[in-house]
């Protein structure tokens, strides 16, 4: 064969020398394309740019400037350019992983020496002069003990282990640096030259185990961000910085919010002005769902396994359970239980306590519902990661031709909750399918369709995030973007056909017959310690008068103001104005420094003046300016400034 024809994206075809790889297909496209482009999808998987086109194959060039083309960026950064600076300035080091994560990278290697954060600047420069010469990279195919061979003859165990627990066969990819000689283990693909990398910054070391697993090798790992311009760069630097001031765990420790200790690793100790903001966020949420029409219930929190099992959490979620084993009371053998790490097995129980008919659907259930899952010692992240969470869980029980209007309606509740709260925009994604599920492909092509149909019925822009639905059904998710433009992936939506026919829920049609209802999963904030999290690093600690923990402070400049200052105390908790009195024998300025720095919203200052006019002294957080007001005019304005959205 001569000729082999490629099928491009718009759907036209381009017949090239049957030789031809994809760098030859830009050419043939056009100059510019051909200087862009680092890599190539064919037939749905990515390839490198040179290697061999075959005929028929569909293809579609990843230039340098795609979101796919900066992570093979990233990727070739990390594998060719760190790892290979590591071994020069390290020569005993032994390299083991290097992926790439959310807007950077990382390299996990062993090393005899220590190395430290002061160490990053030397790296970058051994990594630019290694840039600078532009190698070309190449790559060569190997059998499974062809590659093992390769890198046990090179002193690096970990690549090697990594190949002989593959369970590929053949075809292990190797690439080569053309100038060093310097080789990797990667699935690919890679820049085909160096000097298509852009710029980039080694941001932090920290230990890591082999595999994650704490009875392994610790391991340094050295993490970096990399960009295509100086500009994204360095814009992404100050949004790194702005969020390591914003950090809700150093606020929450300035504010005495919360705190965590390791005899509870991932649970939360709320303090007064912490619990203070999740008790107001969850009255303002339950007032929400109640005009929504949820019912709010009540579930266990221990649950025997059986329930597990039947709902395919035993099988497909285990490994995230904190399971006992209880000796029951005069029993000869122990009874397996399970800290529920989602509600929604319980909630059919409720459903399924009654006769159901279609007459009461939809039937929206609501819990705030306490559950449990184990995650790594090594990926907990103060209260954006932990082991002991609360939902503001739903189950909303409906038919088939019920879900475009709940949905709707879910949509409307999210947008008002978010808005709210300080968000007025965000995105949506419908998860697809994962590889382990539960259910038949026809239950699947019925559920995605009815999200996605619900989704275009209300004309909203969506992207489609394929593989990353829930075990039992696809999903909404609801992505947030905060005050420095970073993303939070926090309500969902999900479509679950299985777990009601699992459980055994039925209702009685029309007809008069039995069926099975649809279950929809859906929260909105996700988790209150997670949500919580992000408000404190979206508002900066600065949290909006009505979700304050204490909203005014009155601060005694005399004694003589006491009285006064006791009798405005009263006034303001009548009018349910969270306040708190300082009467303590210290300077004005200290006081008012003091609850600054834990930023409350509002401070009172009495004095003399204060009392004999009938008048308050007002500084607002972040103003050095003081007003002076009337007090029953200064009590009717702060009632009516402190409002909840729900007033």
């Amino acid at each position: 064969m001569d000729k082999i024809n490629i099928k491009l994206p718009d759907g036209s075809t381009k017949q090239l020398p049957h030789t031809s790889n994809g760098l030859d297909l830009a050419k043939s496209i056009g100059e510019r394309l051909a200087n862009d482009s680092i890599a190539v999808l064919v037939n749905g998987e990515q390839q490198d740019l040179l290697d061999q086109l075959n005929n028929n194959d569909e293809v579609s060039i990843i230039t340098k400037n795609s979101p796919e083309g900066l992570e093979i960026m990233r990727h070739t950064l990390t594998a060719q350019v760190l790892a290979s600076a590591i071994k020069n300035i390290y020569p005993n080091a032994q390299l083991a992983i290097g992926p790439t994560v959310d807007n950077g990278f990382y390299y996990d290697f062993l090393s005899p020496e220590s190395i430290s954060i002061d160490d990053l600047s030397k790296i970058e420069q051994e990594m630019m002069s290694i840039i600078k010469k532009g190698s070309n990279i190449t790559k060569t195919l190997h059998t499974k003990q062809s590659a093992i061979d390769e890198f046990t003859n090179i002193n690096e165990p970990f690549k090697a282990e990594i190949i002989a627990e593959s369970e590929q066969k053949d075809n292990f990819q190797i690439y080569l640096q053309e100038e060093s000689g310097f080789i990797d283990l990667c699935r690919g693909p890679h820049l085909r030259d160096l000097k298509q990398i852009g710029h980039f910054k080694l941001t932090k070391v920290s230990g890591a185990y082999w595999k994650g697993d704490a009875n392994n090798t610790m391991l340094t790992r050295i993490y970096g961000t990399a960009w295509n311009t100086k500009k994204e760069l360095d814009a992404y630097l100050k949004q790194i910085e702005e969020a390591e001031l914003r950090d809700h765990r150093k606020i929450g420790k300035d504010l005495k919010l919360f705190h965590f200790q390791d005899d509870a690793p991932g649970m939360v100790f709320w303090h007064p002005d912490g619990w203070k903001i999740y008790t107001e966020l969850e009255r303002y949420v339950r007032k929400m769902q109640s005009d929504y029409n949820y019912q709010e219930i009540k579930t266990p929190q221990v649950v025997d396994r059986k329930l597990w099992e039947k709902s395919g959490h035993w099988d497909k979620y285990r490994e995230n359970m904190f399971i006992t084993e209880i000796d029951e009371q005069h029993a000869n053998d122990k009874r397996t239980n399970a800290l529920k790490p989602m509600n929604c097995p319980c909630h059919v129980q409720i459903y399924n306590h009654d006769l159901r008919s279609y007459r009461d659907l939809p039937l929206r259930l609501a819990e705030f519902g306490s559950c449990h899952r184990y995650e790594p010692s090594g990926t907990m992240h103060g209260l954006m990661r932990v082991r002991g969470f609360t939902q503001d869980d739903g189950h909303i029980f409906c038919t088939e031709d019920q879900i475009m209007q709940e949905t709707e309606n879910f949509i409307e509740l999210l947008s008002k909750i978010y808005s709210d709260l300080g968000f007025n925009n965000f995105d949506i994604k419908l998860s697809t399918r994962p590889e382990n599920r539960v259910g038949s492909d026809e239950i699947w092509d019925k559920a995605e369709k009815s999200l996605e149909d619900a989704i275009k019925h209300l004309g909203l822009n969506y992207e489609i995030d394929e593989g990353d639905g829930a075990f039992y059904g696809p999903k909404l998710d609801f992505v947030l973007t905060d005050a420095i433009g970073r993303k939070w992936q926090c309500g969902t939506f999900q479509a679950d056909f299985n777990l009601p026919t699992r459980l055994e829920a039925k209702y009685i049609g029309e007809d008069g017959n039995k069926h099975v209802p649809v279950m929809m999963h859906r929260a909105i904030l996700g988790s209150f310690e997670r949500f919580i999290g992000i408000l404190t690093e979206n508002y900066s600690g600065n949290f909006p008068l009505w979700l304050a923990p204490i909203q005014v402070v009155i601060c005694t400049i005399t004694s003589e103001a006491d009285g006064y200052a006791k009798s405005l105390r009263k006034s303001l908790n009548n009018a349910n104005i969270r306040v708190q009195l300082d009467t303590r024998n210290e300077q004005i300025s200290y006081k008012i420094r003091e609850h600054s720095e834990l930023k409350r919203p509002i401070i009172i200052a009495l004095g003399k003046n204060e009392v004999a006019n009938k008048t308050v002294s007002i500084r607002r957080l972040g103003s050095t300016n003081t007003e002076s007001q009337n007090t029953i005019d200064f009590l009717a304005s702060l009632v009516e400034e402190a409002k909840s959205p729900l007033d």
